[in-house]
């Protein structure tokens, strides 16, 4: 390791399609790569069917963000420790194709993904130079996604009850804010303390946190039905 402290990508490193792409989007060569055709048929089974996803789309049109499929997502190949991410230079979802290998997981990460997509939108996020807005937007990822709903910890064999939903959100914060961030573990834990109980109990846009994709029907009927209400004032 060089003596000096390694110079921060900003997570870059680990979507290396985001430096060079490998086919130019929309030729033949992509259309053909199994890879991306099945990320494209899995991003768009979500973006129909999904309670979390849909709120979430819904709420950013609605805010003046309308998210466009082939517009802000991208199906790449990226490093083998991550899954997706969200890239505020250009307000794009990559999502990391070689590592995404099911309906379920596809959700978790477009979910996760639009969240931060959110706060983007809403919010002047500093993502790059302000460590704080980042773990705050990635406690509120954990949180909302359904990624750590009991079925889920349990298949990671995680087992708990008191505040166990809380642990899990932080545990997967840390994990998140170490793989974009040259920090070190102490530093961020200690960032995470510092806005946990704000940004945990932030549930916007859903209003509660969907532990599970019945909790998020519910959310994105009371979302639409505001809507309406909101419409016939």
């Amino acid at each position: 390791m060089d003596q000096t402290k390694q110079e921060e990508d900003y997570g870059y490193g680990l979507f290396p399609e985001r430096q060079k792409k490998r086919f130019k989007k929309g030729s033949i060569a992509e259309g053909l790569f199994t890879f991306s055709h099945k990320c494209q048929c899995m991003l768009a089974v979500t973006i129909q069917l999904s309670p979390y996803a849909k709120l979430l789309l819904d709420a950013m049109k609605s805010s003046g963000c309308q998210v466009f499929k082939d517009r802000h997502f991208s199906c790449e190949d990226c490093d083998g420790k991550v899954s997706g991410g969200f890239d505020a230079a250009s307000s794009q979802i990559v999502l990391c194709q070689n590592n995404i290998h099911g309906q379920a997981h596809m959700t978790q990460v477009v979910t996760h993904e639009l969240i931060h997509a959110f706060d983007h939108c809403r919010a002047q996020v500093d993502w790059f130079t302000n460590i704080r807005h980042l773990a705050c937007s990635e406690i509120r990822a954990a949180n909302l996604s359904g990624e750590c709903s009991f079925t889920k910890e349990v298949s990671r064999f995680n087992f708990g009850l008191k505040q166990h939903h809380q642990e899990c959100v932080r545990r997967r914060a840390l994990r998140s804010i170490l793989a974009v961030r040259n920090i070190n573990r102490e530093e961020a834990t200690k960032i995470i303390d510092e806005v946990f109980d704000t940004c945990f109990n932030d549930h916007a846009p859903f209003g509660r946190i969907p532990h599970n994709n019945k909790d998020a029907k519910f959310a994105y009927r009371d979302h639409m039905n505001r809507d309406r209400y909101d419409a016939n004032l």
